[in-house]
């Protein structure tokens, strides 16, 4: 009983965190030990051999590419091509979260990125190929490293404790290859897991079943052998790069140590144990404490450090137009900010007494005013950037030249000029990014106000001037004089010359200077004005579009491109449409254009220039996944958003053993007293009062609120034209109802509310689907659209966002009813149909929900 107990204790034992936890306490304890040490590394680096650092760093590169090369043939084994470009990113980007991954060399296999994703494999071949990478991997350690540790064991006997870690991986490698081989023939192992794990089984059984070309095995176990070599090299490298004695057993046994390290380590791939251990190693081969840790700080950023920031490159690199709109709206806010705080401050006098002998006080002093308004306006700007507006970037533009400008000239703060020098140059690698343009009426009216604020002022100024007492600044002003002190004043110029002799006279001068600023300003924020994008529909439109809809309609959601909250854009020659709502900057498309198939590409990119006229970016969204191939041309990205449940109504039987639990509930409904019933509009009042009653208990008691957009809310004299099926119980009382919408898809029908009371009875909403199955077979209708059910149904993501959204479907509670949602709709649906969002940019992603949440409002 003792040892149950025992073994039981054991078990709970968390290992896992245990081993991690030390490993944690081991890079602590190093560096917080070797603080003086490391503090002696630095005069050491700068005298070590410049040619040696470069090698040990083409070496890195070179060991980057053999890492993708192995990719490469790991792949050909299984069958399978990737570019070694793609191969260079999988490596960086899975060696950088391996090292944050519980288990990171193993659990970081399972990443793809989306190059390998769009290259359409099956994961369960991507998942086998990048297994033989990893067993390759340890393989080869075994390979290498028992040979070196016999090499070493002739020159230092105190390598006892190494055998011990070769063991425990000879082990782990016959393990693995026990597993490979039991799946392979189907044997105990196999059996009891598909016994105990079906799903297991399930996901893993492509992978074991697949063949292997042996050819290209071998040739990813002869790169990884060179790999192992890349280490040792590297350690002698930085023997090399110190200037001390080199030996290659110590660099063998050391490197063999550090991998088997990394092997085990479960977080941090062994950091600070790794370095721990080989400062130990190296000084038992008679290397000083220093040159130790120096070796072995060199090493790990030959072989860590650099391909950790390679890797954190390659993830901006895959974001890079995210990236590139986004740094420059952070950089352009900081310079307005420096800008600021570099008028404030004082000037560095040394530096002041220099400029000062070139410019006058004057221009010094427009300099500094120059600036601190510059750094206003930059923060303006960095908001306007956001909108990615063509206008905000060559103000912004401006802005840092004037930045680079008067940062000189006012005190030669050339910190500041470089700062926005920088910022200047990353404007214009991004200069792309920024193509909306601004309507120039907008512009025109702004220059309207400035010139218009500008008279005003400049006539009111020089009038005062000319006709002030003397009294007041000891000054008689002549025409001349009034003139070039307006112009003094209106120019911010600080010290004009005139000495104020009476409290009037200083009220004027200050009111000078606000009202100088003042109009700069107006002319500045006249760059930014846009005009409202303002709705021009009328019945004209609304009833071109109905007629439009009647010729091209293919689509379930052709009803709601017509309801009364759209905008309607038409092609020129009115032969097709397009409807959408403005929100944030957005114009949100509902799918695609109605029209001729072979004019819809050319009706996109109309829609699309008109928008940008407009200062509106666009979105399309529940993009069917037939319809993707409008948007080819358009470089556009797209997200999957869910699936629409298709139901053949012609198929459809409630008969057969899968349809019993349907026609018990119906049945119980029947003899409960309730019946489901289609009416037929137009609809009467005592109808139209029934089911508005449901419609708002529904509401209220499920907490719900209209919405509109891809769906219709409650509206009286629309329900009153359309078809209806309710549930109503023994008294006639409505309990249920849906109602059907005109301008569907051909040979298809479709419903929009679907609403119950509280108190409904259990299958009343199923008695309105077979209702109006029946419903659809009466009107030789084929199927019956079911709606989309967001997020669901996504099975291989394509990108960061879809597996963000996969996640939060099946983890997160609160999307629960989607999964609700779906099963109901799985009782009846024959075909599913993909849904997407089709955007422009990762950016514009990061601001759909508050978009969506805005346009889907009454």
């Amino acid at each position: 009983m003792k040892s149950l107990h025992i073994s039981g204790i054991m078990k709970q034992i968390r290992w896992k965190e245990i081993v991690a936890v030390v490993i944690l306490l081991l890079a602590f304890v190093f560096f917080r030990s070797e603080r003086h040490e490391l503090a002696s590394i630095g005069p050491q680096l700068s005298s070590s051999d410049p040619v040696w650092i470069s090698t040990g760093v083409f070496l890195s590169l070179v060991y980057i590419f053999l890492q993708a090369f192995m990719y490469v043939t790991s792949f050909k084994s299984t069958g399978l091509t990737i570019s070694i470009s793609d191969a260079v990113g999988l490596f960086l980007k899975r060696n950088f979260l391996s090292v944050f991954l519980p288990a990171g060399g193993v659990s970081s296999l399972a990443y793809l990125p989306r190059n390998i994703r769009i290259l359409g494999y099956k994961s369960s071949k991507i998942h086998q190929a990048s297994a033989i990478y990893g067993f390759v991997g340890l393989l080869t350690v075994l390979i290498v490293g028992v040979p070196l540790l016999v090499y070493a064991a002739y020159i230092n006997k105190n390598l006892g404790s190494s055998w011990g870690a070769i063991l425990i991986l000879c082990l782990l490698l016959l393990i693995l290859y026990g597993i490979f081989i039991s799946f392979r023939k189907r044997n105990g192992l196999y059996r009891f897991l598909a016994r105990k794990f079906p799903k297991i089984i399930s996901s893993s059984e492509e992978i074991f079943s697949s063949e292997i070309d042996k050819k290209y095995f071998w040739y990813t176990v002869a790169v990884s052998v060179i790999i192992e070599f890349c280490g040792v090299f590297h350690l002698l490298i930085a023997m090399y790069a110190f200037g001390v004695r080199d030996s290659f057993s110590a660099a063998a046994i050391s490197y063999v140590i550090s991998v088997l390290l990394m092997i085990v380590s479960p977080f941090l791939r062994g950091l600070g144990a790794v370095e721990f251990s080989l400062t130990y190693i190296l000084s038992n081969f008679g290397y000083q404490h220093a040159e130790g840790l120096g070796i072995t700080l060199l090493y790990r950023f030959f072989e860590f450090w650099l391909p950790l920031i390679l890797g954190i490159g390659a993830f901006l690199w895959s974001g890079r137009k995210l990236f590139a709109r986004l740094l420059p709206m952070i950089m352009i806010f900081l310079l307005g900010i420096i800008n600021i705080l570099s008028v404030i401050t004082p000037a560095l006098t040394d530096r002041l007494r220099l400029v000062k002998n070139y410019l006058s006080l004057d221009f010094i002093h427009l300099s500094k005013m120059l600036t601190l308004i510059a750094g206003v306006l930059l923060l303006v700007t960095s908001a306007n950037l956001f909108k990615g507006t063509k206008r905000a970037w060559y103000f912004a533009v401006a802005l840092a030249i004037t930045s680079v400008i008067f940062n000189v000239t006012k005190a030669l703060d050339y910190e500041e000029a470089l700062f926005a020098l920088f910022t200047l140059g990353l404007l214009f690698y991004s200069r792309k990014e920024y193509h909306f343009s601004s309507s120039n009426i907008s512009l025109q009216r702004g220059f309207g106000w400035f010139i218009g604020i500008f008279t005003t002022i400049f006539v009111f100024n020089y009038l005062a001037f000319y006709f002030i007492s003397k009294s007041h600044f000891g000054i008689d002003f002549t025409k001349q004089q009034a003139l070039y002190y307006t112009l003094h004043t209106f120019l911010l110029f600080k010290d004009s010359g005139l000495v104020p002799h009476t409290g009037f006279a200083k009220d004027f001068q200050k009111l000078n200077y606000i009202l100088g600023a003042l109009s700069w300003l107006v002319l500045i924020f006249s760059f930014y004005k846009t005009n409202a994008y303002k709705k021009h529909n009328n019945d004209q439109n609304h009833s071109d579009a109905e007629h439009l809809v009647e010729e091209y309609g293919i689509s379930s959601l052709d009803y709601f491109k017509l309801t009364s909250e759209k905008q309607l854009f038409f092609t020129e020659n009115r032969e097709g449409f397009l409807s959408y709502r403005t929100a944030n900057g957005f114009a949100v498309v509902l799918e695609d254009p109605v029209c001729s198939e072979r004019n819809k590409t050319g009706f996109i990119h109309e829609f699309e220039t008109h928008c940008r006229n407009h200062s509106l970016k666009t979105v399309y969204y529940r993009v069917g996944e037939s319809s993707l191939i409008y948007f080819d041309s358009f470089r556009k990205q797209k997200l999957f958003i869910g699936q629409d449940a298709i139901l053949d109504a012609e198929k459809f039987s409630l008969t057969g053993k899968e349809r019993k639990s349907l026609r018990n509930g119906i049945n119980t409904l029947q003899k409960s007293g309730y019946s489901a019933e289609i009416k037929y509009a137009p609809q009467n009042e005592e109808i139209l009062n029934q089911i508005e009653r449901v419609s708002t208990e529904w509401l209220k008691e499920f907490d719900r609120k209209e919405i509109v957009f891809a769906e219709g809310m409650f509206d009286r004299e629309v329900l009153r034209n359309q078809d209806l099926i309710t549930v109503s119980d023994a008294e006639g009382n409505c309990v249920a109802f849906l109602n059907i919408i005109p301008h569907c898809a051909p040979d298809e029908c479709s419903y929009d509310m679907i609403r119950k009371t509280e108190n409904s009875p259990n299958g009343s909403t199923d008695a309105l689907i077979v209702k109006l199955i029946e419903y659809s077979k009466n009107k030789n209708l084929k199927f019956i659209n079911m709606g989309m059910t967001p997020m669901a149904g996504l099975t291989e993501p394509s990108n960061t966002a879809e597996e963000v959204l996969k996640f939060a479907y099946q983890r997160v509670g609160s999307f629960k009813h989607y999964q609700t949602l779906r099963n109901f709709k799985e009782k009846y649906a024959d075909l599913w149909e993909n849904k997407y969002l089709v955007y422009d940019n990762d950016l514009d992603l990061l601001q759909m929900p508050s978009v969506l949440n805005k346009i889907m409002k009454p």
